[in-house]
């Protein structure tokens, strides 16, 4: 009998320690995620964001996000929103009369007001080298910039003659192929979703507190419709690669049970903005 009971108490104990090893090894660090105005964009020819005649007539106001995620082993800012020299008064009719644009305040102004300053940062990446993404990318010249090697090959490579400023003021490089787990844990991981540019990528982030994990999905997506109908913009490096990135992020988003927040929406726009309250 006192055999059996040594027994029995060895496997309790053994199974106890078991327990304990596995909520080590599935608890997460603490992610806090914030969201910013990188700028206002009415797009006046909504018909460039398809392939054919579908919006011919159309206009649409979109929003420019750009985000926050702070990290116990460092922050990154994911996409820069509109130049700094958009903070203007009246909003800029850019020359080919698609896009009526501009930027509500300055990085630095709008850091300040979550309580960061640019040189926080350790890291900084954009979900592509567009006008509407790079904006103040020059700011985060002290962090490192991650990129996928083929977009850094298509902006900044030796080959290329005319260069965006605020790139190339990125010395600090991190080249990736594919996706990337930035800190390590799985809290944040850089998603590959090329089409939209060469090496588009959209951004998963674990925050600490949600139900459900946030899915930034770059410009894979502009807004609801766009998402529902897997409609491809006229502007697109490769309309094919942009529908595979589209099932693979999809399926990603099921497979995680991800709240997909697609950046130019103004509607997911106020709903991240409801959950981040929370």
């Amino acid at each position: 009998m006192k055999k059996i009971l040594f027994l029995f108490l060895a496997i309790s104990i053994a199974g106890c320690k078991k327990s304990e090893k596995k909520v080590e090894v599935v608890s997460k660090p603490e992610v806090k995620l914030f969201q910013l105005v990188g700028g206002s964009i009415l797009v006046k020819k909504l018909e460039v964001f398809s392939q054919d005649t579908t919006y011919t007539g159309q206009s649409k106001q979109f929003t420019d996000a750009y985000y926050v995620i702070s990290h116990p082993k460092g922050n990154l800012m994911w996409d820069a929103g509109l130049p700094e020299q958009l903070v203007i008064p009246e909003p800029f009719d850019e020359p080919s009369g698609v896009y009526r644009i501009q930027r509500p305040d300055s990085l630095v102004n709008q850091l300040k007001s979550i309580g960061f300053k640019t040189e926080d940062f350790k890291y900084f990446a954009m979900s592509h080298s567009h006008f509407d993404h790079t904006g103040h990318a020059n700011l985060m010249k002290d962090a490192t910039w991650i990129v996928q090697e083929n977009e850094y090959n298509a902006n900044v490579g030796d080959s290329v003659k005319t260069k965006n400023a605020a790139i190339t003021a990125l010395k600090k490089v991190q080249k990736i192929k594919g996706d990337y787990d930035v800190f390590g844990d799985g809290t944040v991981v850089i998603k590959y979703t090329p089409g939209h540019t060469i090496g588009h990528q959209s951004l998963y982030v674990e925050v600490a507190g949600l139900e459900k994990p946030i899915l930034l999905t770059g410009d894979l997506y502009h807004f609801e419709e766009n998402r529902a109908n897997k409609g491809v913009p006229s502007f697109n490096y490769d309309a094919e690669e942009t529908l595979k990135s589209m099932e693979k992020f999809e399926a990603f988003a099921k497979e995680k049970n991800a709240e997909v927040i697609i950046q130019h929406s103004p509607i997911a726009f106020k709903k991240l903005e409801e959950l981040l309250k929370k």
